[in-house]
């Protein structure tokens, strides 16, 4: 889908199972059927539709639809139905114009040039109206009542007449007060900056992708130079976005002993320093960093809890939308996945002895070492039967399977405070290890993620697969059906385990942001990462340091954890809301209410620093946009991923980083560059501002 949303990661398609016989234009002429769905519209990510064929209905979701303009790989060719064409696919109703964006000089040259008008309109008004008045017939030395032609704009019977031709002839005469030329003269002046000067740019050039900056767009060059508050996002703006798999946590037991970069940094500031000893023999890959001879090689079997240990790998190796390329080999295989995060736990897998290496529509292969016996190596495949899929609403994803003996298992993974809302009765102990766990990864600057399964009873799936089905093959309201039906399976969950990934800040990021800061401008951080992660990441960073007086505003309480761990959602719900009202900034969602909002904004632009944490795209969107009409300053958004382009829309200037997460942040930007250390040198080109004294209005 590279010509639609920049990614480049391949996405799943698989015709309906009633369809696959229709192969040859034989049989495809044989088909008949119909097709209801929802009308045209610019949603590239969502389709609403049911094919009705030989009496059954049959729900048409986005995985079953080839958009215009996609690229057909891992397959020869395909049959379909067309259902819409021409202005009417989703690529053409893209193609509309975003809002442009206007600098500050345009604003003030346009208030300027009204200016310049009514002074004219003023000047000749006046001019006219002497004129009119000045006229008589005691002038007769002027002949002002001549016949002659050309002396009726003088003559004294008309003043009217008068009035009006001297207006036109004043305006004519005083028309050169107003600036025509400068607006031509601005225009080519941005165009040559951003075509001769941004786009070719050496210093702003990224060798190792070979991607220049590029200005999208030449209105707002000047506005560069005034930036005072700028919001960034974290993963791959701050960081590389490259995941490696770092440590877990699995039954209670930590492994994994390697030391991130974070751990490194806080070690410094205490006055500490720490010495890693890698082991020669330990695994080299790209996307796993693990080092822990207590899992590899089949030496979980000796772990006190090993059954544990195999449910965590299978998880791993199940539970995705993983597609394999390449040879069927540890070595040589290729997973494309649809995040970073995905294809490091699935090569996490691999390396552990469960390698996933093939999927077909219906089934999933995975290679099982040591599982039996030590050393034994079998095939296994396993039948995935639903696939709930991730969102930014849901936090999670989740996969119904069916082993060869017919063991119905459903595998979940995702955020913590969704994972343990889900949780069954019981394991207080493991749940309890777990969370402290979860919190020392956040605090070495790793991206967490829960691990949980259940076993099904075949009636009570067959139960809900019924609910599921109908809910697939609605028409209205599709989405928020299938997310209410999930609620009814992924409940009573057992909990396995977590993962750790590190991401590694971009080379350069903590010069960067100290830079900036002495200049004078204010960064806001606005992530989605537990708030331990993100506290050690401005660290790390240089974003916040010791000397700084730290506010840290939660709604993470023990009171709280304990009403969690009670797993009544009622009485969550209603206890939160009870200490929000006691401590109203303490929850960004309520803070955000525009009865708060204004005290939440008095509190962030006496900071030096602010860090948002858990916060949704929209939220990003709703911070932005507080501080760009409560400040009146010029902001700046900074991000690469899909749920940044609002915020970067929000902002006065948007830049987008062509990073690993597609190109849609890029496509909604005004400027995209590489990396974040080329903000810092665009912000040098147009005169620094601050630090230049760039003159401001």
């Amino acid at each position: 889908t590279a010509n639609l949303d920049g990614e480049t990661n391949l996405k799943i398609r698989k015709a309906l199972e009633k369809t696959w016989d229709y192969l040859t234009p034989e049989k495809a002429s044989e088909f008949k059927g119909e097709i209801q769905c929802e009308q045209p519209n610019n949603s590239l990510y969502t389709f609403t539709g049911n094919l009705l064929i030989q009496k059954q209905t049959l729900p048409i979701s986005p995985n079953q639809i080839l958009l215009r303009g996609c690229s057909l790989r891992n397959t020869e060719y395909i049959v379909g139905a067309v259902i819409f064409t021409g202005h009417e696919t989703k690529v053409m109703m893209n193609s509309m114009n975003v809002p442009s964006k206007r600098s500050t000089l345009e604003r003030k040259l346009d208030k300027l040039i009204l200016t310049l008008f009514a002074t004219l309109f003023v000047m000749c008004f006046i001019g006219a109206i002497g004129s009119a008045i000045f006229v008589n017939k005691k002038h007769f030395y002027l002949h002002l009542d001549s016949s002659e032609e050309g002396s009726a704009q003088f003559n004294p019977r008309n003043r009217f007449l008068v009035f009006l031709l001297t207006m036109f002839t004043l305006i004519t005469l005083y028309s050169t007060i107003i600036p025509i030329s400068l607006y031509v003269s601005i225009e080519m002046i941005k165009f040559i900056q951003s075509t001769q000067f941004i786009n070719k740019d050496l210093c702003m050039y990224h060798n190792e992708t070979n991607t220049p900056a590029l200005a999208r767009t030449s209105n707002l060059n000047e506005e560069l130079g005034q930036v005072e508050y700028i919001f960034s996002d974290k993963t791959g703006t701050l960081t590389r976005n490259l995941m490696e798999f770092f440590k877990c946590s699995i039954g209670g037991d930590v492994y994994g002993n390697g030391v991130t970069e974070i751990e490194r940094g806080i070690a410094e500031r205490d006055g500490m320093k720490i010495e890693e000893n890698r082991s020669p023999n330990a695994v080299q890959e790209k996307g796993f960093n693990f080092e822990d001879a207590r899992l590899m090689r089949g030496a979980w079997r000796n772990e006190p809890n090993p059954d544990v240990c195999k449910e965590f790998f299978r998880c791993l190796a199940i539970c995705h939308t993983v597609l394999p390329e390449g040879d069927e080999s540890p070595e040589k295989i290729r997973y494309q996945a649809a995040s970073p995060d995905e294809a490091a736990l699935v090569i996490a897998a691999k390396n552990f002895g469960f390698f996933f290496y093939r999927r077909t529509p219906t089934m999933i292969y995975v290679r099982e070492s040591h599982v039996e016996k030590m050393g034994k190596i079998q095939d296994v495949s396993y039948e995935i039967l639903n696939v709930l899929e991730f969102n930014s609403t849901r936090k999670r994803q989740s996969v119904v399977c069916r082993y060869p003996d017919g063991r119905l298992v459903l595998y979940c993974k995702g955020a913590d405070t969704v994972i343990y809302e889900r949780l069954a009765d019981g394991n207080n102990d493991i749940k309890k290890i777990t969370r402290e766990h979860l919190e020392q990864f956040g605090s070495a600057g790793l991206r967490t993620l829960c691990l949980a399964y259940r076993e099904l009873h075949p009636d009570v799936y067959e139960s809900w697969n019924e609910k599921f089905i109908q809910a697939k093959s609605s028409l209205h309201d599709r989405e928020k059906k299938l997310d209410e039906v999930a609620e009814l399976i992924e409940k009573d969950l057992i909990l396995i385990g977590s993962t750790a990934i590190e991401d590694k800040l971009q080379e350069g990021v903590p010069a960067c942001i100290e830079t900036l800061q002495r200049a004078g401008i204010k960064i806001w951080v606005l992530t989605g990462d537990k708030i331990e992660t993100a506290i050690n990441i401005a660290y790390a960073c240089n974003l916040i340091n010791n000397e700084m007086k730290q506010f840290v505003i939660s709604s993470e309480t023990d009171a709280i954890r304990e009403v969690e761990d009670r797993g009544d959602q009622i009485e969550i719900a209603r206890f939160i809301k009870e200490e929000v009202k006691k401590r109203a900034e303490e929850c960004l969602m309520y803070a955000l209410d525009p009865s708060l909002r204004v005290m939440l904004l008095n509190l962030s632009l006496n900071c030096h620093a602010v860090v948002c944490c858990r916060v949704s795209p929209l939220q990003k969107a709703q911070v932005t946009s507080m501080v760009k009409k409560g400040a009146r300053k010029i902001t700046l958004s900074i991000g690469d991923g899909a749920n940044d382009v609002s915020m970067i829309q929000a902002a006065h200037v948007g830049v987008g980083i062509s990073g690993l997460e597609g190109m849609q942040a890029v496509m909604a930007s005004d400027f995209a560059i590489a990396q974040f250390v080329t903000l810092q040198i665009c912000f040098l080109f147009m005169a620094g501002g601050h630090i230049c004294e760039y003159a401001r209005w």
